[in-house]
């Protein structure tokens, strides 16, 4: 996923404070929450973890969501503020002109006391990461002595370092101003020892230079959520509500599984040779991928993910069965779509977007996006008779047939002596689109971020 800025919103909103008695607790008024088609008044930073804008320049990520969500519930419009870093964001809940901070903030004692604290909804471990070069790679605390560790300022992470100051001797760190996702880049390129991250940012940021190695975990528990202003104890009371009904609580498995679960384990070395075939290989077929999404719709990014997936991007690429070429097309296929020559890489890009494509529109029209993309690419795997069979199989079992996510556990069925002799396509290794699928959203994440810096031919 790239890292976009969009423009800077600047919201104001004024914090309502009388004094009482001096020494008294309850000196802040207390704000009730906004009207019905009223606005709720957000700061966030941009980064995968929260807020980004996607590639048709859609506001996307797991904070953008579940904020988007818990308005609607409530109807409410969001007005985001977008900002830098976690300081930034902190700040300005402080200074009144946001009521919600939904930054990816872990939730710690020392905020608790200046802000209201709301819902959590997301597991972390704080990290320390390094390249994988350095030696020694510090796996003891004892042994950060001396490392150049570089974190955001402001952060969990500077409170978590300042305790091991305090109690080991010779770990500094340098507090800065760049984000977390920067730090980790100037760690990729050597430029620092090492930094903190939350366990989450870095298994996004990891597909992407696959040479950043987690040396050790500094904590264990924690959890990222919401804070709200001090004067809006009502609006979180609200948030926690919402966040632990069974509506709030469905909605954020979604979220999370939408962004999360499909990255599975580190493969340094498979996402080493990615990250050297985008800059060797991508750059002599890109064009050839975006005309193809001219021709059928679907994303140049997702066929060059495909085409990665089938053959590393080699056009001459050929298997024991006899698929060929870049996109490993069949023969009988290649002949239906026109495909003269599978080892052609324009004729096969062009066939392989088609037939994806196909694979797409021969899906219903009520299967709802992402999940009729990832069904398409199962049926290009697997074939569509066998995703016939696991959608029927589906609903017999209860299951929707328009969930990726529910299809992803009846797939596999697909080679279960239980159930695929009553199914009309018979057996077939179900689980293997089930992978395919992860593999290629995972692909898709690395290849999209780097098509911002690619060449093309009207440069």
């Amino acid at each position: 996923m790239p890292f976009f800025r969009p423009r800077l919103l600047i919201a104001t909103f004024p914090l309502l404070m009388l004094l009482g008695c001096e020494g008294s607790e309850s000196s802040i008024t207390q704000l009730a929450p906004p009207e019905p088609g009223g606005i709720l008044k957000v700061a966030t930073r941009n980064s995968a973890t929260t807020y980004y804008l996607d590639r048709d320049g859609t506001p996307s990520g797991p904070e953008h969501d579940l904020v988007e969500s818990f308005a609607a519930a409530n109807d409410w419009q969001v007005e985001w503020t977008l900002l830098e870093s976690t300081s930034e964001v902190l700040q300005a809940l402080k200074d009144g002109e946001i009521q919600l901070a939904a930054a990816g903030l872990t939730h710690l004692p020392s905020r608790d006391e200046q802000f209201t604290q709301g819902p959590t909804h997301t597991d972390i471990v704080e990290q320390l990461v390094c390249h994988r070069d350095m030696r020694p790679l510090p796996r003891q605390v004892e042994e950060m002595a001396g490392v150049d560790i570089h974190v955001t300022a402001d952060s969990s992470y500077a409170e978590k370092l300042q305790s091991l100051v305090n109690q080991y001797t010779g770990i500094a760190f340098e507090e800065d101003p760049r984000t977390t996702e920067m730090l980790l880049t100037e760690v990729a390129d050597k430029r620092i020892d090492c930094t903190l991250a939350d366990s989450n940012i870095v298994r996004l940021v990891r597909r992407h230079f696959p040479h950043l190695e987690v040396a050790m975990n500094l904590t264990s528990g924690d959890r990222l959520g919401w804070y709200f202003a001090p004067d809006h104890q009502a609006l979180a009371k609200l948030a926690d509500q919402w966040m632990d009904s069974s509506d709030g609580q469905e909605y954020t498995a979604r979220v999370m599984q939408h962004y999360y679960a499909y990255i599975g384990d580190f493969d340094f070395v498979d996402l080493r040779a990615l990250n050297k075939r985008i800059n060797e290989r991508l750059p002599n077929f890109i064009d050839l991928f975006l005309d193809a999404e001219d021709e059928t719709g679907m994303p140049a990014d997702l066929l060059a993910a495909l085409a990665y997936q089938e053959s590393h991007w080699d056009p001459q690429a050929t298997s024991p069965t006899g698929v060929r070429g870049i996109m490993m097309l069949t023969q009988n296929t290649a002949e239906s779509l026109g495909v003269d020559n599978r080892l052609n890489p324009a004729e096969a890009i062009d066939g392989g977007a088609r037939y994806l494509a196909d694979r797409h529109q021969r899906l219903p029209d009520t299967l709802p996006e992402p999940d009729r993309t990832y069904l398409a690419l199962a049926s290009y795997n697997i074939g569509r008779g066998h995703v016939l069979d696991a959608r029927q199989l589906a609903r017999e079992l209860g299951k929707n047939p328009n969930s990726w996510e529910d299809m992803k556990d009846v797939l596999p069925l697909k080679a279960d002596k239980r159930y695929y002799p009553q199914t009309r396509y018979g057996y077939a290794r179900g689980y293997e689109p089930v992978h395919y699928v992860q593999r290629i959203r995972n692909y898709q994440d690395v290849i999209s971020a780097a098509l911002v810096s690619l060449p093309l031919e009207d440069d």
